[in-house]
C-alpha cells in the first residue's frame, strides 16, 4: 500500500480509502451480510489500508457499528477513521442539520457506535442553509478542543459556500476544514468546474466518493440493456450515467484495460490516482474479491496521452444540485 498526507495536514492515509456505505441493510444494493462486511474490513487492513470512511446516516448507524466492531482488534493509533453528520437521524425536531446541538449529539452517538473515544476526521455531510456556518464551525471547534475529533472536513457543496466556511474559520480562529469529499470520477467531472480549484489553492485534501460512478465504470453494464442487478437496477441516480458521453468514456476505459491486462475498475481508479489533487478515492467494495481488484489499480500506470484519451469525451461543467444526493 502507498500512503500520502491528507491535504496540508500531517495525517498519513492510505491511497485508497475504504468506504463503508455498502455495509448495512439500508438499501437493496448494500451488503446485508454482516460477516462478509467484517471480512472486507479485515482484508483492507491486510492490504495496508488504514483510512475508513462512514457516516451516521449510512443504514442509520449500522455502518458505523460494523466498522466499530471490526477495528477493535487493530492498533487504533494506526487508523484514520472518518465519519459524517448532517442528514436526519429521526423524525422529530433537532434530528438533522448542522446546529450546535445536532453536531454535538451526533458526534457522541457516532463515538458510541464506532466504539472509539475519538474520530480522526469529522465531516459535515452537506451544507446547512438553516444554520449559520459560524455556529457549525464553533461546534466542530469545541469537539477538537475536547479531544474527541482530530480534524474536520466537508463534503459536496458549491465552491462559494466552501470558501465562505474557510474564510469564517480563518477570521474567527476556528478549526479549518482540511478535506473535501466530493463526487469525482471519469464520468462525473463537474467538480473540476466547482470546488477542486479552491482545494488546490487552499491545500485541501481531496477524497472522492463514487469513484466508479455507482459501478458504471466497472463495465458491468451494457448499452441498450436494462440493468437487472447491481446498484443501477434500483438506483436512478446511477442510471443517470447511462449517457452517450458516459458510454464513450467507458469505451476508452475498456480499451485501455485490454491493453494493460487490467480491468475497467482498475483503469478508472488509476485515473483518479494519477490526478495530482486526489489523495484517496473512497472505494465501496462489497466483497473481498472486489477490494482485491480495487487495490490492483495501484499497479496500473497511465501515460499523459492515455489520461487525455480518457478525459476527451467530457467537458466538465458545474451543473449539480447536490443538496440531497
Amino acid at each position: 500500500m502507498e500512503y500520502t498526507r491528507l491535504g496540508d495536514t500531517g495525517l498519513e492515509v492510505s491511497r485508497l480509502c475504504l468506504g463503508c456505505m455498502n455495509f448495512g441493510t439500508g438499501q437493496p444494493w448494500m451488503n446485508h451480510d454482516r460477516e462478509q462486511s467484517l471480512a472486507v474490513i479485515d482484508r483492507a487492513r491486510e492490504h495496508g489500508i488504514n483510512f475508513f470512511d462512514t457516516a451516521n446516516i449510512y443504514s442509520t448507524g449500522e455502518s458505523e457499528e460494523i466498522l466499530g466492531e471490526a477495528i477493535q482488534e487493530y492498533d487504533r493509533s494506526e487508523l484514520a477513521i472518518a465519519t459524517k453528520v448532517y442528514f436526519p437521524m429521526g423524525d422529530g425536531p433537532n434530528q438533522g442539520g448542522l446546529s450546535r446541538k445536532h453536531v454535538l449529539d451526533q458526534a457522541e452517538a457516532s463515538l458510541d457506535r464506532l466504539g472509539t473515544d475519538y474520530i480522526d476526521l469529522y465531516q459535515i455531510h452537506r451544507w446547512d442553509d438553516e444554520t449559520p456556518i459560524s455556529e457549525t464551525l464553533s461546534a466542530l471547534d469545541h469537539l477538537v478542543e475536547e479531544g474527541v475529533v482530530r480534524y474536520v472536513g466537508a463534503s459536496s457543496m458549491p465552491a462559494w459556500k466552501f470558501t465562505k466556511a474557510l474564510y469564517e474559520a480563518d477570521v474567527a480562529n476556528h478549526e479549518r476544514f482540511v478535506s473535501m469529499q466530493c463526487e469525482y470520477n471519469l464520468v462525473d467531472r463537474h467538480e473540476e468546474a466547482n470546488v477542486l480549484p479552491a482545494c488546490r489553492d487552499q491545500g485541501i485534501g481531496v477524497i472522492p466518493w463514487s469513484p466508479l460512478a455507482g459501478g458504471f465504470l466497472s463495465g458491468k453494464y451494457e448499452r441498450g440493456e436494462e440493468p437487472e442487478e447491481g446498484r443501477a437496477a434500483s438506483d436512478e441516480y446511477t442510471r443517470e450515467r447511462f449517457t452517450e458521453d458516459g458510454w464513450a468514456v467507458l469505451d476508452v476505459v475498456r480499451d485501455l484495460a485490454d491493453q494493460k491486462d487490467a480491468t475497467p475498475t482498475q483503469v478508472s481508479l488509476a485515473w483518479l490516482l494519477h490526478r495530482e489533487l486526489v489523495d484517496a478515492p473512497i472505494v465501496g467494495a462489497k466483497s473481498v474479491d472486489h477490494l482485491d481488484e480495487d487495490v490492483g489499480a495501484l499497479d496500473v500506470d497511465l501515460t499523459d496521452e492515455e489520461m487525455a484519451r480518457l478525459e476527451e469525451p467530457i467537458t466538465p461543467v458545474w451543473n449539480r444540485d447536490i443538496g440531497d444526493v
